[in-house]
C-alpha cells in the first residue's frame, strides 16, 4: 500500500533562485579609466646623463684649443702636472717651469739620468760614429757629459767655434731631456796646448766661443734662460790627457748637471734612530775657481 501513495516533492527554497539586488548599483556611477600611450609620459633623466657627456666634452675640446696656442713652457708645465699630480709637480709653474718628468737630481738616483741620457741619444742618426767621443761620468759636481774632437773635428769645425751637424743634433736631443730638470747646468770649453795660429785670438777665446756656441744651441731646443748658470772657458789648463798635451781629445766641451740641494722639509725629517744634534755643524767650504778670460 504505502508503494501506491504517490511520491510527494520538496518545493524548492524561496530565496535559492531568487536573484540577489542591490538598490545602491543602480545609483553608482560608471567610472572608465584610460591609460596614456606613447609619447606623452615622462621620460626620466637619462637626457641629463647625454647633456653632462656634450658639455664635458666640449670643455675638453676648449682646453685643447687653448694648450695648441699656448707657449712651450705652459704646455710642458700642465703635461708635467698630469704626469704626476701629488709629487714634485708642485713645483711646475713656479721656478721649476719645465721639469717635465718631475725627476729632480741627487747623488741617489744619478744612475737613472745617465741611461735615460744614454738612451735618447741611440736614437741618433749616426750614434755608432759619435759614441766613442761622448763620455758620461757622475763627479763630485755632478753628471759630467764631455764631447771630445778628434784631430778632423765631430762636433765642431776644425779650429772653429761653429758646430756641425753632428754636434748640434747632439746638443739638441740632450737639450730635449735635460730640459725637463729643474736642475742647473753650466758649459765649459778646454782646448789642447796647440797655439792657436792668430795673434789676437788664443785657445782662451776659442774654449769660451765653444761652450758659448753650444749654449745657444741648447737654450733654442729646451733649456730655460736661467737654467745654465755658467759658461767657463779653460783653454789648455785642464787637460784630459796630461801626458799627450797636443791629443785631439783635450779639445772639448764639458756640459755639468749639477746637484739640487735637499729642500727644508726633507732636511727637517731625520733618519730613524738617529741622534738630533746639538748644534747645525757648518760644512767644508768649498773652493773657488777664478776663470781666466
Amino acid at each position: 500500500m504505502a508503494e501506491d501513495r504517490p511520491r510527494l516533492r520538496r518545493p524548492a527554497h524561496p530565496k535559492r533562485f531568487r536573484p540577489q539586488t542591490n538598490t545602491m548599483d543602480k545609483t553608482r556611477p560608471i567610472i572608465i579609466v584610460k591609460k596614456k600611450g606613447g609619447h606623452g609620459g615622462h621620460h626620466g633623466g637619462a637626457w641629463k646623463v647625454a647633456y653632462a657627456d656634450f658639455v664635458t666634452a666640449m670643455m675638453a675640446l676648449f682646453i685643447v684649443l687653448w694648450l695648441l696656442n699656448a707657449s712651450k713652457e705652459v704646455q710642458v708645465a700642465v703635461g708635467g702636472y698630469f704626469k704626476d699630480p701629488t709629487g714634485t709637480s708642485k713645483k711646475v709653474g713656479s721656478n721649476m717651469v719645465g721639469a717635465g718628468e718631475n725627476f729632480i737630481l741627487n747623488k741617489d738616483n744619478m744612475p737613472k739620468l745617465k741611461e735615460q741620457l744614454q738612451q735618447a741619444m741611440k736614437q741618433m742618426t749616426d750614434f755608432d760614429k759619435l759614441k766613442s767621443h761622448i763620455e758620461i761620468t757622475v763627479t763630485a759636481e755632478g753628471l759630467r757629459i764631455e764631447l771630445s774632437e778628434s784631430a778632423a773635428g765631430t762636433f765642431f769645425n776644425s779650429g772653429s767655434a761653429k758646430l756641425n751637424s753632428d754636434g748640434s743634433e747632439l746638443l739638441i736631443t740632450l737639450a730635449q731631456e735635460l730640459g725637463k730638470l729643474p736642475n742647473k747646468l753650466s758649459m765649459e770649453g778646454h782646448t789642447d796646448s796647440q797655439p792657436y795660429s792668430s795673434p789676437t785670438y788664443s785657445n782662451w777665446e776659442l774654449s769660451t766661443d765653444r761652450a758659448n756656441a753650444a749654449r745657444r744651441v741648447m737654450q733654442a731646443n729646451g733649456i730655460r734662460a736661467d737654467q745654465i748658470t755658467q759658461v767657463r772657458g779653460f783653454a789648455d789648463q785642464r787637460l784630459r790627457k796630461p801626458e799627450a798635451p797636443l791629443d785631439p781629445a783635450n779639445r772639448r766641451i764639458s756640459l755639468i748637471v749639477q746637484y739640487t740641494p735637499k729642500s727644508d722639509d726633507e732636511d727637517a725629517k731625520p733618519a730613524a734612530g738617529d741622534q738630533k744634534p746639538e748644534g747645525n755643524k757648518p760644512s767644508a767650504a768649498q773652493g773657488k775657481s777664478t776663470d781666466k778670460k
